[in-house]
């Protein structure tokens, strides 16, 4: 016997009509973004990430660490679960959901390694502790204790005491170029506005309006 949730929350603080969506969606996704952040939004770069496995669909929460009209990029270790399921199926999808705002943008597309002098850039911005880290870490693999992830952690870090730490070849970026963008902002009596945008071979996108 299932648990109900009864917990309701009728959306009125904000609209998205056509007019103010545009014909661009990654201007319309920047706009949102940096109203996010305006706003205080906690963590508005975090972003579900939903791969296809071997067996399974596959989701987690990664970090939105640029965008521009190519497409959305994330950094993370090349041997990773998700890194191995994207290499075996390119396809992938991302949802922000700001619920301050009542927002959710849904993205949809296929993802691509960035190149090396991109991923060097953005590992050489990051603090000291997160360089180590990426050396340290086997990510996805079992390890047996605390204890000895530490452990791989004070080793790589006394490794690294005398000079800087370059990025390791197993980590770096993936750019997920959008093929379908969706935009929803929650409304009064669950009428909530839903504006999606498919992409051409062109380069131009189509916008249209879907039923909530």
């Amino acid at each position: 016997m299932s648990t109900p949730l009864n917990d309701r929350t009728d959306y009125a603080k904000l609209s998205l009509v056509e007019d103010e969506a545009g014909t661009d969606p990654i201007a319309l996704f920047g706009r949102w973004m940096q109203n996010a952040q305006d706003r205080g939004v906690h963590e508005p770069h975090a972003m579900t990430l939903a791969t296809a496995g071997s067996l399974t669909i596959s989701c987690r929460v990664v970090l939105l660490r640029s965008f521009n009209k190519d497409g959305f990029v994330f950094y993370t270790n090349y041997n990773s679960r998700k890194a191995m399921d994207l290499e075996r199926d390119p396809r992938a999808a991302l949802n922000f959901f700001w619920p301050q705002l009542e927002q959710q943008v849904r993205i949809e597309g296929k993802a691509e390694l960035v190149s090396a002098e991109e991923s060097d850039a953005y590992f050489a911005s990051r603090p000291m502790e997160s360089r180590i880290a990426a050396w340290s870490s086997d990510q996805s693999r079992a390890v047996e204790s605390r204890q000895q992830l530490d452990e791989r952690y004070d080793r790589w870090k006394d490794r690294f005491a005398e000079g800087e730490v370059p990025r390791p070849l197993h980590w770096g970026g993936f750019r997920v170029r959008p093929q379908r963008m969706e935009f929803w902002q929650g409304r009064p009596s669950r009428l909530h506005d839903r504006i999606a945008f498919e992409h051409f071979a062109d380069g131009t996108w189509a916008r249209v309006r879907l039923q909530p």
